[in-house]
C-alpha cells in the first residue's frame, strides 16, 4: 500500500471515528459534507414520516362515530328526492300527484271506491278526493301514541300492500308513496270520513302540525281527502308549479284503466286552456277500446276493427285488458302499458308477453293460409313497427325496476299476458280472413324494409372502407362529377355495343342491360336483392336505395332509359320505371329520369335521309319532307342493335338532335299512380285484366302492336 493510500485510508478512519480531530500535516483532506449530507437526508425523512402520521391522526379524528349520520323519519326523502321520484324536474313533481291518485285507484279496483275527484287550485294547491274506505285512523299497534293515519304519512315503508289481505292487487308496494309526497310538500292536509265521522291532520314538509283532529259527524260521506302543495325549497320557486294539462292527461288516462271508475276533474277558469277543461267527468266502460280509438282517431289502419279483449279473474290476479291497431301510411306505432293501472313507459316483461303472443299468432295464421316461408323472416319488431298497442294487467305483488316503477319486472306477467292474448288473437285473424290478409302482407313489407336498410346500411359502410366498385359492363364517362354527367342504360349487348361507339366519353356512360329486368312490384325481398342487374344499376348511381337514398351522391344528372321502339322495348322501360318508382322515388321527383325515344322508321330518297318515331311521324314526314311523286324506301329499325352508332348518335344520343321525355309524377297523380302501378305490375292477374276490361274501349289499333 502507498503511503498515500495509507494516509487516505488513515484520514477517513480517523474522520469516521472522530470527526473533531484537526487533520496532520500532509495528510489528505477528509471533506465532512458527505457525511452531514446523510444526516440531513435521515432528518427529513423522519420529519416526512412525523408529518404524515399527524396527518394521518388529524384524518382520522375527522372520521368517527360523530361523523356518521342517522337520518330519521322522512329526511331521506328531502335528501335524496331522487330516489324516490326520480328527481326534482317536471317529470318528479307530477309523479307525487301519481303517487296520490294511485292510492285512490288501488281502492277502486278493489271495489270500495266509485269515483274519485281531482282539483286543481290557483294557489298551487293539488286536491284528490275518493269516496273508498278511508285510511285507518286508529292508534297503530307498534305506535300506540299516534294514529294509524300519522304513521301512514311520516313513516317510509309503512302501508297497507306488503301482503294480499287488504288489496288482492295494487300499485302501490313498498309503503312510501304518500309519505314521500308528505315529505316534499310544503303543506299537506288528510280528510277521512269513517264510520259517519270526520278526522283531520296537516303537515308541513313531512312533520304533523296539528294532532288528529275529529271534525264531528258526516252523513253521505266516507273515504279520503289528500290536499297538497310541492316544496319549492325543494323544486324551485318556478319549478313547483303543476302543469293544468299534464294532469288532465293523467286523470283521463286512469279512467280508462279501469272502466269501473268515474274520475272527475275541476280546475280554476283561468288555469283552464285549449285542451284544459274547467270541469269534465272521464268514464269509459269499454276502457283501453276506447283510449286507443282516441288516440288513433282520423289515422289510416291496415285492419278496419281494432283488436281488443278483456279478461277478469277473480280476485283480479291475472286479469288483463288489451287494444291493438296497426298504423297504416308511414305512422309509427307506440305502446302504453300498465301494471295495477301504474304507468311503465319502459315496457318489461308483460309487453314481451304481448309481442310474442302477436308474433305467434300471425305466424300460426300464415301457417294455416300456406304463406308459412313469407313469415320466416319476420320478427317482433316487424310486428310492432306501426302497432299501436294499449295493455293493462293487474299482479298480485308485482316487481318493477326502481320506486318510479317505469319497468315491470315480474316474469309471471309475461306467460299471463301471452297466454291470454295469444288465443283471442287467434279467433280474431280466423274471424276476418281478409283484414287477417291485410296485416300479413304488411308485416311481410315491414320485415322486407328492414331486411333493405340493413342491407343498405352494410354496402354504405363497405363502400366507406374501401374503393368504390362500379359493375364490369358499365362504359363509365370522364366526367369526376355529376353535373352534366348522363348514364344510358340500353337494352342488349348489342345496343349497349353501338350506344359505347357513338357516345360521348367525356360525360356519358353506357350501362347495357341483357333481357327484361325483374318486375320488383311482384317479386319478394330475397329475389330484390339477388338479382344482378339491379345491382349492377344501384351499384352504377352509387346513391342508395328507399330510405337511405342521397341525391348528392347521384353519380349523373341524367338517367335516360334507352330500349327499342316496340312493345318488347316498352315493357323493359315499364319495368325499369317501376323499379326506380318503388326504390327511388325520389329520383324521379328530384328530375333525374328520362326515356330516351329512339326512331322506329328511316326514310331514305336520294342522298336525303329522315327518321320517325312511328307510323303516324312517317307519314306527316312523307308528305312534308319529300316531293309528292318521290318513291322514298321506307325501313323499320328491328332494334337499337341494327344501328350503325352514328345513326344511333344522331337521333338518340345527341344533345341537340334527341328527343327525351322526363319521367314525372304530380303530387295529384300521386296516388293514382300508385294504383295503376299495384294493378297493372303486382302479382294479381286479375287486378291487370279488370284494368284492361275497363279501358279495352278506349283502345285504337295504333295503340296495339299486332
Amino acid at each position: 500500500m502507498t503511503s498515500k493510500a495509507a494516509d487516505l485510508f488513515g484520514g477517513a478512519t480517523a474522520a469516521g471515528q472522530d470527526q473533531a480531530a484537526p487533520a496532520k500535516s500532509g495528510d489528505v483532506p477528509v471533506d465532512s459534507a458527505p457525511a452531514a449530507k446523510r444526516r440531513n437526508s435521515s432528518g427529513a425523512r423522519a420529519s416526512g414520516q412525523q408529518a404524515q402520521n399527524d396527518a394521518t391522526s388529524v384524518g382520522e379524528a375527522g372520521y368517527n362515530a360523530a361523523t356518521i349520520e342517522v337520518l330519521e323519519g322522512l329526511e331521506p326523502v328531502r335528501r335524496r328526492p331522487g330516489m324516490y321520484i326520480g328527481g326534482t324536474d317536471e317529470k318528479a313533481l307530477h309523479h307525487l300527484f301519481a303517487e296520490v291518485i294511485d292510492n285512490a285507484m288501488d281502492e277502486a279496483v278493489a271495489g270500495h271506491a266509485s269515483f274519485i275527484d281531482v282539483e286543481l287550485d290557483t294557489d298551487g294547491f293539488l286536491t284528490v278526493t275518493d269516496n273508498g274506505r278511508g285510511i285507518p285512523v286508529d292508534p297503530h299497534p307498534k305506535f300506540p301514541d299516534k294514529s294509524a293515519l300519522e304513521v301512514i304519512l311520516t313513516t317510509l315503508h309503512a302501508g297497507g300492500k306488503f301482503d294480499s289481505k287488504v288489496y288482492e292487487t295494487s300499485g302501490g308496494l313498498h309503503g312510501v308513496g304518500v309519505s314521500v309526497v308528505n315529505a316534499l310538500a310544503e303543506r299537506l292536509e288528510v280528510e277521512v270520513a269513517r264510520g259517519q265521522v270526520l278526522y283531520r291532520q296537516c303537515f308541513e314538509r313531512g312533520h304533523a302540525v296539528t294532532p288528529l283532529e275529529t271534525l264531528g259527524k258526516v252523513h253521505n260521506r266516507r273515504g279520503t281527502k289528500v290536499r297538497f302543495k310541492p316544496d319549492a325549497q325543494i323544486f324551485g320557486a318556478h319549478g313547483a308549479t303543476f302543469s293544468p294539462a299534464r294532469l288532465y292527461r293523467m286523470a283521463r288516462s286512469k279512467a280508462y284503466l279501469f272502466g269501473g271508475v268515474e274520475i272527475r276533474w275541476h280546475c280554476a277558469p283561468e288555469l283552464a286552456g285549449d285542451n284544459v277543461a274547467p270541469e269534465a267527468v272521464f268514464k269509459f266502460p269499454d276502457g283501453l277500446k276506447d283510449y286507443l280509438a282516441a288516440e288513433i282517431a282520423g289515422k289510416e289502419l291496415v285492419a278496419d276493427q281494432i283488436f281488443a279483449g278483456k279478461i277478469k279473474k277473480h280476485g283480479g290476479h291475472g286479469s288483463l285488458e288489451w287494444a291493438i291497431a296497426w298504423l297504416g301510411g308511414v305512422e309509427d306505432g307506440f305502446s302504453s302499458s300498465y301494471c295495477n293501472t301504474i304507468p311503465t313507459p319502459e315496457g318489461g316483461t308483460h309487453e314481451s308477453g304481448m309481442r310474442m303472443a302477436l308474433l305467434r299468432g300471425l305466424r300460426d295464421h300464415a301457417e294455416r293460409v300456406n304463406q308459412s316461408k313469407r313469415m320466416a323472416q319476420v320478427n317482433a319488431d316487424d310486428v310492432m313497427t306501426s302497432c299501436a298497442a294499449m295493455l293493462s294487467v293487474f299482479i298480485r305483488e308485482p316487481e318493477f325496476q326502481g320506486q318510479t316503477k317505469d319497468k315491470l319486472a315480474t316474469l309471471e306477467a309475461s306467460r299471463i299476458v301471452e297466454n291470454a292474448i295469444r288465443d283471442a288473437f287467434d279467433h280474431w285473424l280466423a274471424a276476418s280472413p281478409n283484414q287477417a290478409a291485410r296485416l300479413l302482407d304488411w308485416v311481410v313489407d315491414r320485415a322486407e324494409e328492414r331486411l333493405r336498410r340493413r342491407q343498405e346500411k352494410e354496402v354504405a359502410r363497405k363502400t366507406a372502407t374501401r374503393k368504390l366498385r362500379l359493375p364490369g359492363k358499365l362504359a363509365d364517362c370522364t366526367n369526376a362529377g355529376a353535373a352534366g354527367s348522363e348514364l344510358f342504360i340500353v337494352e342488349g349487348d348489342s345496343a349497349g355495343g353501338s350506344a359505347k361507339q357513338g357516345r360521348d366519353r367525356g360525360y356519358q356512360a353506357i350501362l347495357p342491360l341483357r333481357g327484361k329486368i325483374l318486375n320488383v312490384a311482384s317479386a319478394g325481398r330475397d329475389k330484390l336483392a339477388a338479382n344482378q342487374q339491379l345491382g349492377d344499376i344501384v351499384q352504377a348511381l352509387g346513391c342508395g336505395t328507399g330510405a337511405q337514398y342521397r341525391d348528392e351522391e347521384l353519380r349523373y344528372d341524367k338517367v335516360i332509359i334507352m330500349t327499342d321502339a316496340d312493345v318488347d322495348g316498352a315493357h323493359i322501360a315499364s319495368l325499369l320505371i317501376t323499379f326506380f318508382y318503388r326504390q327511388m322515388p325520389k329520383l324521379i321527383d328530384k328530375g333525374h329520369l328520362y326515356l330516351a325515344v329512339p326512331p322506329l322508321y328511316k326514310l331514305t330518297h336520294g342522298a336525303k335521309t329522315v327518321y320517325a318515331h312511328d307510323d303516324a311521324h312517317k307519314e306527316e314526314l312523307i308528305k312534308s319532307e319529300f316531293k309528292a311523286n318521290a318513291k322514298v324506301e321506307v325501313s323499320r329499325f328491328k332494334g337499337l342493335g341494327e344501328m350503325m352508332p352514328a345513326q344511333l348518335k344522331e337521333t338518340t344520343m345527341h344533345p341537340q338532335k334527341r328527343t327525351l321525355l322526363r319521367v314525372a309524377v304530380h303530387a295529384d297523380d300521386r296516388e293514382a299512380t300508385g294504383d295503376a302501378i299495384d294493378r297493372l305490375m303486382g302479382n294479381k292477374p286479375e287486378a291487370r285484366f279488370s284494368f284492361i276490361q275497363d279501358r279495352a274501349a278506349f283502345a285504337t289499333d295504333l295503340d296495339l302492336d299486332i
